[in-house]
């Protein structure tokens, strides 16, 4: 690691950051995206937006960092992952968990602007972020604790922009734990022999052959608990004809992982990229239609 020129200690970093795969905030940013528009009717103020954009970038960069170094035994047994960069012991320890605390302490403090029920939800959201790759030694399903912190962003943005956190947004949340057992249980489905033989717990092998039907479950729950949020705040129907475009692209991933191909789950996971977008798109486009609230 020392003889390591600093572009290429900076190029680590980006690696263990996971900024050269940008999937993961991308996944993290939709719900947070979705709850800054219907708890700003639309108009989310701009300086908030930013804040959010950017936290999000910077609580998934530690997040990853967090997971490879509690993953840092295991990752070297795991074909998609034994070349990361602590697994492969280009970068030590100390270095990453430095990196990790100060991404950590960036994120606290862009959102000190804010209220101070925001700030105070920040507290939570930082817990969840760094104690979720530890889940995975004792929960059957850990995707469930990674929909709770991936969609953290939605209560914090009702309270950074209504100052509280209505139950629609609870509502949000909870469709955003199933959505983020669909789509993590297609990439743990990837990784399920491998999970098999070094002991670590995921929601691929607990469904066991009835993964492709949970994974269909949870996204039909997903749109069932996002219609009523949507619905229960004014929305019509270009917000429907998003969902519909979402449900849509559900369908074409169970074609995807109905044999369990691992390429192809992969391929799934990845793609809900554009559930997320579809799903914020017909919201965006709902209240443009509606005009000033």
């Amino acid at each position: 690691m020392s003889t390591l020129s600093l572009s290429q200690r900076l190029d680590e970093y980006t690696k263990l950051m996971r900024l050269d795969k940008p999937i993961g905030i991308l996944l993290l940013l939709w719900p947070t995206l979705w709850a800054l528009w219907v708890a700003g009717a639309g108009r989310p103020a701009l300086l908030v937006v930013a804040i959010f954009v950017v936290g999000t970038v910077l609580m998934r960069s530690a997040g990853c960092v967090i997971n490879d170094y509690a993953d840092k035994d295991f990752d070297g047994h795991v074909e998609r992952t034994r070349n990361r960069p602590l697994a492969a012991q280009r970068v030590s320890t100390r270095e990453a968990l430095l990196l990790a605390g100060g991404l950590a302490l960036l994120s606290f403090l862009l959102v000190l602007p804010l209220n101070g029920l925001t700030i105070a939800l920040s507290v939570p959201a930082v817990f969840l972020a760094g104690s979720y790759p530890f889940t995975k030694r004792f929960l059957a399903i850990p995707q469930a604790y990674l929909g709770i912190a991936f969609g953290f962003g939605i209560p914090m943005a009702f309270a950074a922009l209504q100052g509280e956190v209505p139950a629609v947004a609870w509502v949000m949340l909870l469709a955003n734990v199933f959505w983020a057992v669909a789509y993590d249980t297609e990439y743990a489905m990837v990784d399920r022999p491998d999970d098999l033989k070094i002991g670590i717990k995921t929601s691929a092998i607990t469904f066991g052959r009835f993964d492709v039907a949970a994974v269909m479950l949870c996204y039909a729950l997903t749109l069932v608990l996002l219609g009523w949020a949507g619905l229960s705040t004014g929305a019509g129907g270009a917000f429907l004809a998003g969902l519909a475009v979402a449900a849509g692209i559900m369908g074409y991933h169970y074609t995807l992982i109905r044999e369990r191909d691992r390429p192809k789950c992969f391929k799934a996971f990845l793609h809900n990229n554009w559930v997320g977008a579809a799903i914020f798109t017909g919201w965006v486009v709902d209240y443009l239609l509606r005009g000033t609230p």
